[in-house]
């Protein structure tokens, strides 16, 4: 048996015992300061994805290949970006949904939070049309908003081969609040020349491991409390 989607057969599928609950890493592949990679939320929402799937048993729940290229319009002027926009992501949501309905529902795992306009309302159009899906956000307490210390630390225990720690420098640590309405209107550059919202100097393998434990009880809670 497997945990993951892609690596199993149509046939599996036919008349099972029990259908499987389908978990989607959400991603995105932008700029992440001068020090993370582009795909530092879609590594973050997967470890997240894989590590839901084991806590079941095996084929209660499988993770599907990952929606890596999202909506990152808010990142446009940093080289690297890729983004589909809003209304599109919207759609591609609601068309995945749709096309699962031979399973026992979907969790969408999310790593960006530059999603949620899109996934909340493809959310309410599904549930509108009574399809089961859950989209699940990671929260930390007093995290810090972009490529700073949070993802930082996250990303130092998931692929420290990939965190260029000597690049690393503070962007703009003002709360996200403060600065709504002037990233609403220009983008992340808009308000920080080096594309961080947060100080990512601080961050450690060890904070990292904290925090995706915590996320992980979190989800697990989330999607026992839903499936049940």
């Amino acid at each position: 048996m497997t945990h993951h989607l892609g690596r199993t057969t149509w046939t599996d599928h036919w008349k099972p015992i029990r259908r499987p609950l389908l978990v989607v890493p959400v991603g995105a592949c932008e700029q992440h300061g001068p020090h993370l990679p582009l795909d530092t939320d879609l590594r973050i929402a997967t470890v997240l994805a894989d590590g839901l799937a084991r806590k079941f048993d095996e084929g209660e729940l499988l993770v599907t290949p990952p929606l890596t290229i999202t909506a990152s319009g808010e990142h446009a002027s940093f080289p690297g970006t890729l983004s589909i926009g809003t209304e599109v992501f919207e759609q591609v949501i609601i068309e995945l949904v749709r096309s699962a309905d031979w399973s026992a529902g979907v969790v969408l795992v999310n790593g960006h939070g530059g999603n949620r306009l899109a996934i909340e309302r493809a959310v309410r159009v599904l549930h509108a049309e009574q399809r089961k899906v859950l989209a699940w956000w990671p929260r930390v307490p007093d995290g810090d908003a972009h490529a700073g210390d949070t993802e930082t630390s996250m990303m130092l225990a998931i692929a420290p081969d990939l965190v260029r720690m000597h690049r690393a420098e503070a962007g703009n640590t003002e709360p996200l609040a403060h600065l709504a309405d002037e990233l609403l209107a220009g983008g992340v550059r808009a308000v920080s020349r080096n594309g961080v919202l947060g100080d990512p100097r601080r961050a450690t393998a060890s904070h990292g491991k904290s925090l995706l434990t915590l996320l992980a009880i979190d989800l697990v809670a989330a999607v026992d409390e839903w499936w049940d």
